[in-house]
């Protein structure tokens, strides 16, 4: 059993080493094996927390819209954890240490803080299965030690329906933006399927949402088709004239293939407006709710939401489209002043 090279290794360290080897023999523990064994904990102790965050980030890129390249996944590690606790080794890692980095944001950013938290423990879980020495208790125990969130969950602000029509009339210059805006208003879509929005994607009067960005897609059993106005259909023949690689919103730099999540918000905020994009979603169900008789699980599909259990979903097959329909063209006729606010039958095939 070599003791390491002379002159490293002393001749005094040399006797103490082989003393401790010999203890070892004589307690039939072989003492190379065992000098391995030692080796390879060291080694996987060594593994930082930072390399195994990102490390399990890409195992789960598949499960994630767009293979997680907007970075919604990770970012609550980047900016509230990994600069605390990324260079700490992964096995050492406890209950305090996570507390401590929390801490900050547990009561002021509360969703931030609980997305912080999951994400730690889906990084520990990873850890584990990479037979690495973690305490899986941790995140459970640190909770415990941080106590129950006090911030309350905040309204997106939104515009009220009686003001859409003014702001869709003033999306008047034929912008990028304006274009994505009004598209936005019209469809009542989030933001993410507006800017992604391709030419193949809309066949006829329908646009088909792939499933992949569809939001919650892994409760989705399929993708998600969206009626288009004549209105609508107008805006995408005007957006049409942006195209680049086949997408009707282009970024405008070389590493955006699309408008940024921005790039909306931008317009709103110039103005002095509180509300945001996504508020026209919370605007179009309002209208829908006190200006038609259209019934629950179709309005809640009219703005993309999921119905019901996962057994209710299975059993209802159907999206409603032509009810949809009717309520979109009201909708658009409603934003462009073609018709006032008054409530309105839902009649299929109006």
């Amino acid at each position: 059993m070599g003791l390491g090279p002379y002159p490293g290794v002393s001749l005094a360290d040399a006797r103490r080493k082989a003393e401790e080897a010999n203890a070892k023999g004589r307690e039939n523990v072989d003492p190379i094996k065992d000098r391995e064994r030692q080796r390879k904990e060291a080694v996987r102790n060594l593994h930082l927390f930072e390399d195994v965050a990102r490390d399990a980030f890409e195992s789960r890129k598949a499960e994630l819209k767009r293979d997680g390249k907007a970075g919604r996944w990770f970012s609550p590690l980047e900016l509230h954890v990994l600069p605390k606790l990324g260079k700490m080794p992964v096995s050492e890692i406890d209950q305090m240490d996570i507390r401590d980095t929390l801490a900050p944001i547990w009561h002021t950013k509360a969703e931030t803080a609980r997305k912080a938290m999951d994400r730690i423990g889906i990084c520990l879980k990873h850890a584990a299965a990479l037979n690495l020495n973690v305490n899986l208790d941790a995140t459970d125990k640190a909770k415990a030690l941080l106590g129950k969130r006090r911030h309350k969950a905040q309204h997106i602000p939104a515009m009220s329906w009686q003001e859409v029509p003014d702001f869709y009339q003033s999306l008047n210059d034929g912008s990028i933006s304006h274009l994505a805006l009004r598209l936005l208003i019209l469809t009542g879509m989030r933001s993410e399927p507006i800017r992604f929005l391709r030419e193949d994607q809309i066949s006829g009067d329908v646009w088909t949402i792939p499933e992949e960005a569809v939001k919650g897609r892994l409760d989705a059993v399929r993708e998600f088709r969206v009626p288009l106005s004549p209105e609508a259909l107008r805006v995408i023949e005007q957006a049409r004239a942006f195209a680049q690689s086949g997408y009707l919103f282009p970024g405008s730099g070389k590493k955006s293939e699309v408008i940024s999540d921005n790039t909306m918000r931008k317009v709103m905020k110039s103005r002095g407006l509180e509300a945001v994009p996504h508020g026209f979603r919370s605007s179009l169900r309002v209208w829908l709710a006190d200006c038609t008789d259209a019934p629950h699980q179709v309005a809640e599909t009219v703005i993309a939401h999921s119905i019901g259990s996962a057994v209710v979903k299975a059993y209802l097959r159907t999206d409603f489209l032509e009810q949809r329909r009717a309520l979109m063209n009201r909708w658009a006729d409603f934003v462009t002043g073609k018709s006032s606010g008054e409530v309105v039958k839902l009649v299929v095939g109006q």
